[in-house]
């Protein structure tokens, strides 16, 4: 069943293909959230097709998904659900919020204040939203893909460290190259309509019961004292670099683990090798490390601390 979950796997990337150009490392991305139920963080300029990415993901995943379009004035209910009276029955009741999905796309989540972004902490984290006292599941399979525009554009909000914590991976989406820009605009020519997947041709391929068996295949790959002891290294690499405020925290190391496990399964080996461990820290790790202000201030950034630490801490053999 393994090789056949796999190559359903690399099914989902051909469909996304038919709707997406490019971006071949975000929807690899995706997937290993998706594998190690974690939530993602898709940071990008305007246009280079966040959005349309996770919906033609969930098409061809046949999971429920729901946009939220967040905004200045997006107050926490508008995301969890509230309460709300019933004339009728002379009662409150709970109306769910679109937080109730498997894939919630979070558009632009830096442009809504923070005591609304913070209204999803629960829900990322325990898989369930708290209201008057009483606790609602979530459905199975839940993941944030959340959008978000680069900090330094005017009308954005820095997200809450504790949120950012919350989310698995962070991954940086490019401009295209100009053969993908070509091609994007060649298809449009043709009258593809972003709007409508479904006359793209993109289909379902997998279902939410093929994706718990996955995840539980991904629980069995094997990950040795060896490797374990190089990502708690890494860690410890960024809390003693000098540009770095604040490193790695253990729930970091262990959001490491937890990604190149899936992306070890995905590559279709049974045990995590440091080469899985380095593929994964960057878009693991980027956004979990504080840099000091001089540090910014001469151009340091997260990528940069993060691969000098890896050419320092010694490689397992």
């Amino acid at each position: 069943m393994t090789d056949d979950l796999r190559a359903q796997f690399a099914r989902v990337r051909t469909e996304v293909g038919k709707a997406v150009v490019g971006q071949d490392g975000a929807v690899t991305g995706l997937m290993i959230a998706l594998l190690a139920g974690g939530h993602v963080v898709l940071e990008g300029v305007p246009g280079v097709a966040k959005t349309l990415m996770v919906r033609t993901l969930s098409m061809a995943l046949h999971l429920d998904t729901k946009r939220i379009q967040f905004t200045p004035d997006l107050m926490p209910g508008d995301v969890t659900g509230s309460l709300v009276y019933d004339t009728k029955a002379a009662a409150f009741e709970f109306r769910a919020g679109p937080v109730f999905t498997n894939i919630l796309l979070a558009d632009e989540i830096n442009r809504t204040p923070p005591k609304t972004q913070s209204a999803l902490l629960e829900a990322m984290e325990e898989r369930q939203v708290s209201v008057d006292g009483e606790t609602k599941p979530l459905p199975e399979p839940f993941i944030v893909a959340a959008t978000m525009n680069p900090i330094e554009y005017e009308g954005t909000y820095q997200l809450p460290e504790a949120q950012l914590d919350r989310f698995l991976l962070k991954l940086v989406l490019d401009l295209p190259e100009r053969a993908e820009e070509v091609t994007i605009l060649e298809r449009s020519a043709a009258g593809f309509n972003p709007r409508d997947l479904k006359a793209a041709g993109v289909t379902a391929i997998l279902d939410a019961k093929q994706i718990a068996a996955a995840r539980a295949e991904v629980a069995t790959v094997t990950v040795s004292g060896d490797v374990i002891g190089y990502i708690v290294d890494l860690a410890r690499g960024t809390r003693q670099s000098p540009s770095v405020k604040l490193g790695v925290s253990p729930r970091g190391t262990n959001a490491l683990m937890a990604a190149a496990r899936a992306w070890a399964w995905l590559t279709g080996s049974t045990g995590v090798t440091p080469d899985h461990v380095q593929a994964m820290a960057l878009p693991v790790w980027r956004h979990r490390i504080q840099l000091r202000p001089e540090a910014e201030l001469e151009g340091v950034s997260a990528d940069t601390i993060l691969r000098s630490v890896m050419q320092q801490v010694q490689v397992p053999i």
